[in-house]
């Protein structure tokens, strides 16, 4: 279809990797949609391109690379209709795989896929959450610009704007909860971290005792005490339990006071 249109403005049709933007033009109104489309492996971004004459839409076939007709602008509508509903299902999908995440977290079950997986979510909500936020933008103008005309359907335009909406907002809501699942992700990695931490440290201090009555009794020099004592050996035993002891009770009287302090109170 031979359309006049603008060269600049031809080229932003032509452009795939335009953002989503509405350029009124001289008997025409330009509408560009960068849209997410969302498969079993990745997220495709699909770019499309719509000019308005009086009540005729045509749409830019990227094939063919030429302007074809898509109808009034009843057939828009059900177009970009078709494609917000099906991403309103994906976007729920993705809330319910979240919560799955989330439950793990709760059980305890820590995945060592657990940060591929948020990671994913994270990259391809974003994606969602900011092509959605320049298309609603660029749609509202859109209806601002046509609403005043008569063949213009401004309710049917209306929901569909909603439908934008609902998807922007529902791929922020996402990312929040990612967000506060990554935190809590953090904490427990981080008491599991400081627990094993805390369990080498009293297994180191168990054997510094140890280590100390062997390396002082075990020194090549002469004039050792208790060296030429037939019970040396069971008074060496007996040093390094009463060692032991004065370095374990410590560790016990204070592990007592804390389960006493946060014991609730009946």
């Amino acid at each position: 279809m031979n359309i006049e249109i603008d060269p600049l403005l031809l080229e932003d049709i032509e452009n795939p990797q335009h953002p989503s933007d509405f350029v009124p033009g001289d008997g025409y109104t330009i509408l560009i949609l960068r849209l997410p489309e969302v498969h079993q492996e990745d997220i495709a971004v699909q770019s499309y391109a719509f000019v308005v004459m009086g009540e005729q839409c045509y749409i830019y076939d990227r094939e063919q690379q030429r302007l074809e007709l898509l109808g009034s602008l009843k057939e828009m509508n059900l177009f970009l209709d078709q494609k917000t509903e099906k991403l309103i299902k994906d976007i729920q999908h993705y809330h319910y795989v979240i919560e799955q995440l989330e439950e793990s977290l709760y059980e305890e079950n820590l995945s060592s896929m657990f940060m591929q997986k948020w990671l994913s979510y994270k990259k391809e909500v974003s994606l969602i959450h900011r092509l959605m936020f320049h298309a609603a933008l660029s749609f509202e103008l859109f209806i601002t610009h046509h609403k005043k005309e008569r063949h213009f359907e401004e309710l049917a335009y209306a929901d569909l704007y909603e439908h934008m909406v609902r998807i922007r907002d529902l791929a922020k809501a996402a990312m929040e909860k990612l967000d506060n699942l990554y935190d809590f992700y953090r904490a427990k990695v981080d008491e599991r971290m400081n627990r094993n931490v805390y369990y080498l440290t009293i297994i180191s201090g168990i054997f510094l005792p140890l280590t100390l009555v062997t390396g002082f009794f075990g020194m090549n020099t002469g004039g050792m005490p208790l060296s030429n004592d037939p019970q040396g050996t069971l008074k060496v035993v007996g040093i390094s339990l009463v060692l032991e002891l004065l370095f374990i009770l410590p560790f016990i009287l204070l592990n007592m006071q804390k389960i006493k302090k946060f014991h609730p109170k009946r």
